[in-house]
């Protein structure tokens, strides 16, 4: 579990994060949603502690990480993964090389182990050993993205981080892609966060959301919750289709 106390977070005087708080859960998809310039990115960089917080606590299961040192946050990212928006693979690297990198750089396996647990995610995420020798560049972009998923659980990870991970994605590739994470997130009961502003995600995978406006928690629950929300800055995000409205209709 990730438990964020009471967080700041400023940039050149101008607060972007007002004193946030909220839990992300083990086992779950945990999500952070909002409008553009909400500060759910900022949000997500500073869980990861890319950005650090001007107060406050993130505490990793108890962990509080601007309190560690440098020698433990180095020991806390083993722990870590991470599905970077638009999936940041090495060009110059084939598929299978990608999967074995964070295994190369951070894992303390043997080189036939490693192997064998790069092959082993990419089977996870249903990549055919035929691919494992293309480069990225001759993927889909849906085959892109799973095999980012396999490079980020490959150190199998406690936590996992996506951001925006349907980013370019068709919406049916994009619904392979959420049932994927929430399959793992379940199956390995890691604490997943995922920054999105995809609808089709939020209603389909969403079991613990953070709503952010302005840089402040407005609400939190899941997606079951959203339907009987009064929350009118998250109805009026949520429901400004008039497809999603129409859906709303159908549950009250």
């Amino acid at each position: 579990m990730i438990q964020a106390t009471d967080i700041v977070k400023s940039f050149d005087n101008l607060r972007v994060l007002d004193h946030v708080n909220a839990t992300f859960e083990d086992g779950k998809v945990n999500m952070i949603i909002g409008q553009s310039g909400s500060g759910k990115t900022v949000l997500l960089k500073s869980l990861l502690g890319i950005h650090a917080i001007d107060s406050g606590r993130i505490e990793y299961d108890g962990r509080n990480l601007p309190d560690m040192k440098e020698h433990e946050v180095r020991m806390l990212h083993r722990e870590v993964g991470v599905l970077f928006q638009g999936s940041a693979l090495f060009d110059s690297m084939t598929v299978l090389e990608n999967v074995l990198f964070p295994l190369q750089m951070f894992g303390n396996m043997s080189d036939e182990e490693m192997e064998q647990r790069a092959r082993f995610c990419l089977e996870r995420v249903q990549i055919a050993e035929h691919a494992l020798s293309l480069m990225p560049a001759e993927i889909s972009g849906g085959m892109q993205k799973r095999v980012a998923i396999a490079r980020a659980i490959a150190l199998n990870p406690k936590y996992l981080f996506c951001d925006e991970p349907n980013s370019g994605l068709d919406p049916q590739t994009s619904l392979v892609i959420d049932q994927l994470i929430q399959d793992i997130t379940q199956e390995y009961n890691i604490c997943t966060i995922v920054n999105t502003h995809d609808m089709n995600s939020i209603m389909e995978v969403g079991d613990n959301i953070i709503f952010l406006k302005n840089g402040k928690k407005e609400w939190q629950g899941s997606r079951h919750d959203i339907f009987r929300s009064d929350n009118e800055a998250l109805n009026h995000f949520v429901f400004a289709s008039q497809l999603y409205q129409q859906i709303r209709k159908v549950h009250e």
